[in-house]
């Protein structure tokens, strides 16, 4: 691969606000279609935007305002209150395109705005394997950095070469490379300064070496052992996994996996080990050397919340990881749930446990 494709490119000029091309406003513009648990949530402004050059604009009169705001992609991790004030930016950059490609691998420029699952399927279809374990996972490319999504020993920060944002200090357009974007497990710098910057497009790098990575037992058990499966047939796996476990956003609000699988030291490992010997835990890859990744979803399990219901909202039968909205539920009655069960599995197991989605 070129070096030069991991330097970050010059500063974009974003064009002076009023000019034509502004997106218009959208008063009081309903975000149900946006957000996968349903929830009914009113945005008091919102803007579509379709080009990374359109932010300059938009954030400066924002600013001047002194009003709040965020962005929005697909709504598939977070959490909405009934009404957002201030300004609500959805992301809505299409376009993807293999950039550079030579016998080592391939560069791919993708727009914040592409369906993610949507993205896995093409990669493959140009002959592009590597993330097809993170296929079927809800959101916009866009917003797949910012949580570092990762599935079955995977994450998304692995094939990123560089990210393209608007930030919001300098106010300008600029290209970060992987190593600048602090990618960790579930966190990257997008996450831990949500107002700084507005991710546009992301590059990735998928190297043309590739070999199936089946650590986790239920996609290893999907293949008989003397079979090297294909790419396809890895992405097909994990869809089926996911559909069996996971349940439809269309047809039960939810968010996917609420909580974090927590990671904890070898020692406490151990400890909860001998108390608990049915404890599900997975090996942590080389950021968290001699760690244990716990199944967060077998510990709530254990706590019996898994077909719980409280009121609109409760605990998936299948998955005790997610929570869902039967219909009619708030963020508030979400939250309320994700604290009992926060406190439950603190005092059986001694372990905190994160949200995955972001709250506003």
């Amino acid at each position: 691969m070129n070096s030069a494709a991991n330097a970050p490119s010059s500063p974009k000029t974003a064009p002076p606000s009023g000019i034509p091309g502004i997106p218009e406003m959208l008063p009081d513009y309903s975000l149900r279609a946006r957000n996968s648990f349903g929830f009914e949530v009113l945005a008091k402004q919102a803007y579509s935007i379709t080009h990374a050059d359109q932010i300059c604009a938009v954030i400066e009169d924002i600013e001047a305002a002194g009003l709040p705001w965020r962005v929005l992609g697909d709504g598939s991790n977070v959490i909405l209150p009934p009404l957002l004030p201030g300004v609500t930016l959805l992301m809505d950059i299409a376009g993807q395109a293999i950039t550079q490609q030579d016998a080592s691998g391939a560069v791919v420029s993708v727009g914040a705005g592409v369906n993610w699952h949507d993205f896995v399927i093409w990669t493959l279809d140009q002959s592009l394997p590597g993330l097809e374990n993170l296929a079927l996972i809800p959101g916009t490319v866009g917003a797949a950095p910012i949580q570092n999504i990762g599935a079955y020993g995977v994450e998304v920060g692995e094939y990123i070469q560089s990210i393209e944002a608007y930030d919001c200090h300098l106010k300008t357009l600029v290209e970060m490379p992987a190593s600048d974007c602090a990618f960790a497990y579930r966190n990257s710098i997008f996450k831990a300064h949500p107002n700084r910057y507005i991710i546009t497009r992301v590059h990735f790098y998928l190297p043309a070496a590739w070999t199936p990575r089946l650590r986790y037992a239920d996609l290893a058990a999907a293949f008989a052992s003397d079979h090297v499966p294909t790419a396809e047939e890895v992405m097909v796996a994990v869809c089926k996994i996911r559909n069996r476990k996971l349940p439809d956003p269309k047809l039960i609000g939810n968010a996917g996996s609420f909580f974090q699988n927590p990671v904890v030291e070898q020692s406490q490992y151990l400890r909860l080990l001998e108390q608990f010997p049915e404890l599900v835990s997975y090996p942590e890859g080389n950021e968290h050397e001699g760690k244990r990744k716990l199944a967060a979803g077998w510990m709530i399990d254990r706590c019996g919340f898994k077909g719980l219901r409280a009121g609109a909202v409760g605990v998936y039968q299948h998955q005790a990881l997610v929570l869902v909205n039967h219909g009619g539920g708030t963020a508030d009655a979400v939250l309320a749930l994700a604290k009992t069960i926060q406190d439950n599995v603190q005092d059986t197991f001694g372990v905190p446990l994160l949200l995955e989605p972001i709250c506003y």
